[in-house]
């Protein structure tokens, strides 16, 4: 599958010929001064939560590209008040299916809260399925005894998506055990070195994956690469 990594936690997913793209937080990220959203494409977005560093692009795209945006209701009426109406409601738990495959919707332990200080209700997390595998982003969580769940209701994960930059999410170590849950060894870290707090030794975190015979992927800003 070719992913493509636009900085923090945000990435497309090119999945049966449609592009997803997974909570974009773009133009306000110094790190990602070199990308260019009015030259990204998006069939889908799907938001996770309603900070601020997840949708602030989000908008933008979506009414640029025409892109149907996936996430809570919560959610997606904060899209609607923002000039946004084409959207798919979703929740936890719930599983719907789509032109590119189907999305189960996932528990995340995180908090929520929407740009304009409104109620943004539970996080979630993704899986994607689709008729040559499966991927899942976690978006942000701790780790989280629910992520036992996703090998027994899903099919099994090609690729996971998780965040590793510590303090207001997992780490590195706690992204190890992620895998071992969710019984995936291929992982791509995201929501790390955009702000101070998440700053990560990069060879560290790759070495803690790889002493557990695992495979973590950090991508360059901008970088696509089959996954």
């Amino acid at each position: 599958m070719k992913v493509t990594y636009y900085g923090h936690a945000c990435f497309s997913a090119e999945v049966n010929g449609k592009t997803l793209l997974f909570d974009p937080f773009i133009s306000f990220n110094e790190l990602a001064k070199d990308v260019d959203i009015s030259e990204i494409h998006a069939d889908y977005i799907l938001i996770s939560h309603g900070h601020e560093d997840h949708l602030a692009d989000a908008p933008a795209i979506a009414k640029r590209t025409g892109a149907k945006v996936i996430s809570t209701p919560e959610i997606t009426g904060w899209f609607a008040r923002n000039g946004v109406d084409n959207s798919h409601m979703m929740n936890t738990g719930g599983r719907f299916h789509f032109d590119f495959g189907s999305v189960k919707c996932v528990s995340a332990v995180h908090s929520s809260g929407l740009p304009d200080g409104g109620y943004g209700a539970n996080p979630i997390g993704f899986v994607i399925e689709h008729d040559k595998g499966a991927f899942y982003y976690s978006g942000d969580t701790a780790l989280t005894m629910d992520m036992k769940l996703i090998p027994v209701i899903c099919k099994k994960l090609d690729l996971a998506i998780l965040p590793i930059g510590d303090n207001f999410t997992m780490g590195a170590a706690d992204a190890v055990l992620a895998s071992d849950f969710i019984e995936c060894n291929n992982v791509l870290g995201v929501h790390y070195d955009t702000f101070g707090w998440i700053k990560i030794d990069h060879e560290a975190a790759v070495k803690q994956f790889s002493d557990s015979g695992k495979r973590l992927t950090l991508l360059n800003i901008g970088e696509t690469k089959e996954l």
